[in-house]
């Protein structure tokens, strides 16, 4: 029986040798393809994914061509590692009867912990200390209480209540934004309430997002959205980087409705060298990293290794995940 496994996500790949002799003992031959970049494009993954049963994925772009060679040659699944599958075109997969599986709620603590931290070094400008104190400065930023602010939140899955749940122990007033309706008892335990995307933006004075990226939510943060905001506002973006219209935010940072911002992701990835964001120096960046804990990653290294087993029939049980799309 074929088991071939094309492992393309770094983080798999990182610990690959403490999986190695369990996947091989099984008779499974894995391919572990170069990666120049952050993921594979379009073109990488269609030459990757000849020959494989399945896929254990990162972020990158598995489109219908991908998924066209892939059926071709026999793919049956594809695993997503982590939560984000809109790299994936599911609606194609589903067409041509490829599952896809990605590992919901795996690190919502992790993620939100970074958020928090976000919040915490915008409102006292801790960032700006060490660049200054690295450079031989001394900088004294006059900060933002946290206590008795409004932070809104968008998007309020599980990564937002976690995140919600910190910075209501900051003593911050959070509402948030969802689109499906929460139970307000849930939202009740992580003191939030939920409102209308309008009253999130005009009352907080931090905006943190965290919702998915869907066709819905791209751009969600338009020219629009920032008119509809405080002056001074501050921005924290944790979730997917086209959810932030990024020509919106520079003209926001310029006219000052943005005071500040910390961006752990962005719409092209890694940030590119000729961004024009760069020049703020008041903007936190990140690399698209909030979900990048050892005790994480090893936890979704061994959950996908282990939806693996129970897909080529290993385990001898059902696959212990739900598939987004399935066959």
């Amino acid at each position: 029986m074929n088991r071939t496994l094309l492992v393309t996500c770094g983080h798999l790949v990182r610990h690959y040798q403490r999986f190695a002799a369990d996947l091989e003992a099984q008779g499974i031959v894995v391919s572990i393809p170069p990666v120049k970049g952050q993921q594979l494009d379009s073109a990488e993954m269609c030459e990757a994914i000849v020959g494989q049963r399945l896929v254990i994925a990162g972020d990158d772009v598995i489109d219908r061509p991908v998924l066209e060679a892939g059926k071709a040659s026999g793919l049956e699944a594809i695993i997503k590692w982590g939560i984000g599958t809109d790299g994936i075109d599911k609606p194609a997969a589903a067409e041509l009867g490829i599952a896809v599986y990605n590992t919901p709620g795996v690190f919502s603590e992790e993620v939100a912990d970074c958020a928090a931290g976000y919040v915490a070094n915008l409102a006292r400008g801790l960032h700006l200390m060490n660049a200054s104190v690295r450079s031989g400065g001394w900088l004294k930023v006059e900060g933002m209480s946290l206590s008795g602010r409004t932070v809104g939140v968008i998007g309020l899955g599980g990564i937002g209540r976690a995140t919600c749940r910190r910075l209501n122990a900051f003593g911050m007033t959070v509402i948030g934004y969802d689109p499906a309706q929460i139970d307000p008892a849930l939202l009740a335990r992580e003191g939030v309430t939920q409102a209308s995307l309008d009253e999130v933006l005009s009352r907080g004075d931090f905006v943190v997002v965290t919702c998915a990226l869907t066709p819905e939510s791209y751009h969600l943060l338009s020219t629009e959205a920032f008119a509809h905001m405080k002056d001074g506002v501050r921005l924290v973006n944790v979730a997917r980087g086209p959810v932030v219209d990024e020509q919106a935010l520079i003209a926001a940072l310029e006219s000052g409705k943005v005071a500040t911002a910390a961006l752990d992701v962005f719409e092209t990835e890694p940030l590119p060298a000729d961004s024009p964001l760069r020049k703020f120096e008041q903007l936190m960046f990140g690399t698209h990293n909030g979900s990048n804990t050892a005790e994480a990653v090893d936890r979704v290294n061994r959950l996908t290794v282990d939806l693996a087993f129970d897909l080529f029939g290993i385990s001898g049980k059902p696959p212990r995940l739900v598939p987004l799309v399935a066959t």
